[in-house]
């Protein structure tokens, strides 16, 4: 799968700077999507000097909360569920307990701690792999589910909002819980079909429908609040989570006489290589995205879109912030470069730019995600994780549109 997906995104920039070449006359595409190659092999590198850093520190304390059993704690409240839904992960195994970790900090917008959490749980999980190079059940359901990206609390898309002058930046709060819940719904589903997996169990639906209930009453809690203290209570509550976190794995590793620096140094070592081994999957996927994106192929897909939609008598405000919607899957960069060319062209409120921050804030950045977290395992075939990935990516971006002419129409 990824063999054939990474040759067709050249393939596509091929016969899309073609076009533009022969029947535009526009010849200089060739050099941008030349300049584009190496400028994203550049951003490879530049992301892996954020990542060496990150994953040092994470993976680090993550080893002090292994060693103090946080880890497999977390693993046995969640074994029913889990013995469900990744039927061949033991029950207890550490990896549920590094997912659930990794949920929770995806949850609250804690975006350089969920990604080595959820390193480490794919590694985990690679442990249960029988196969070194393809991707098990458990793994492309973890995938899927990173990748829908239940947001709770958006913080990044309030401060884009704020930067370009928004009186109110947390305007878009509930359409984007609304757009990410969707999301990560249809990744659920989309999965569970694939795997045969059996949602109406008893024991997982006494997981599922009380968190939703907490969900909705969050929802409704926030909703009732200004926006100065939605803002407040955002930055607070991620802050105080992370470094709550932080000080609960040493104080508890501590109590348990657990040598909390020889752990800690003992994970960053783990931590750096991983970290190093991930930099030929990130180049090799982000230069394709990068020919694609250059050679104007996502430009003929919007034009065919704004085409259809007028074709069939459809309001087509929805279009101009389409942008965003096509490039997130392949660059998150890309997609918030987007965003703020939408605010600044059409205005922070306008129509185009609350349907483009809500798409932003619905969805995860997918193709980097099935680089970063694949790669790190050695995994070259992902069977249906892209499909059942992009399933997410498209039941965000529809739900995102339509709560958006909901709200805002």
């Amino acid at each position: 799968m990824l063999n054939g997906l990474w040759l067709s995104f050249f393939v596509l920039g091929a016969i899309a700077a073609l076009a533009r070449w022969l029947i535009g006359g526009d010849a200089s595409v060739f050099g941008a999507m030349v300049e584009s190659l190496f400028a994203m092999a550049k951003l490879s590198v530049e992301l892996m000097v954020v990542l060496f850093g990150t994953l040092t520190l994470w993976l680090g304390l993550l080893r002090i909360a292994e060693k103090a059993g946080l880890v497999d704690l977390l693993a046995r409240l969640l074994g029913p569920l889990f013995a469900r839904l990744m039927p061949e992960v033991p029950r207890g195994h550490p990896a549920l307990g590094l997912i659930s970790m990794n949920f929770a900090a995806n949850g609250l917008g804690l975006d350089n701690a969920a990604t080595p959490i959820g390193l480490k749980a794919m590694r985990a999980l690679q442990d249960l792999n029988p196969s070194a190079t393809t991707a098990s059940n458990a793994q492309i359901l973890f995938l899927v589910l990173n990748t829908s990206s239940l947001t709770l609390l958006p913080v990044s898309i309030f401060m884009y909002r704020v930067q370009q002058g928004a009186d109110d930046p947390t305007l878009v709060f509930l359409p984007i819980l609304l757009a990410t819940s969707a999301s990560t719904l249809a990744g659920l589903l989309a999965v569970a079909a694939m795997q045969r997996l059996r949602l109406w169990d008893p024991v997982v639906l006494a997981y599922l429908i009380p968190t939703a209930l907490l969900l909705g009453g969050f929802m409704s809690l926030l909703a009732g609040m200004s926006a100065t203290a939605l803002a407040a209570l955002s930055s607070l509550l991620g802050n105080l989570t992370l470094f709550g976190l932080i000080l609960l794995f040493l104080v508890v590793g501590a109590l348990r006489r657990v040598a909390v620096y020889e752990s800690f140094i003992e994970g960053a070592k783990e931590g750096f290589d991983v970290a190093k081994s991930l930099l030929p999957y990130l180049v090799a996927m982000l230069c394709a995205i990068g020919v694609l994106r250059a050679s104007g192929a996502l430009d003929f897909g919007l034009d065919g879109i704004r085409w259809l939609v007028e074709a069939m008598g459809w309001d087509t405000r929805f279009v101009d912030a389409l942008p965003t919607a096509l490039i997130k899957p392949f660059s998150g960069g890309a997609a918030r470069a987007m965003l703020i060319e939408t605010m600044e062209n059409f205005g922070v409120d306008s129509f185009p730019a609350l349907i483009a921050a809500t798409v932003q804030g619905s969805t995860e950045t997918t193709f980097y995600v099935l680089a970063v977290y694949f790669g790190a395992v050695g995994l070259q075939r992902a069977r249906h994780a892209v499909g059942c990935a992009l399933v997410a990516d498209a039941a965000g971006i529809v739900a995102a549109i339509a709560v958006c002419y909901w709200f805002f129409g």
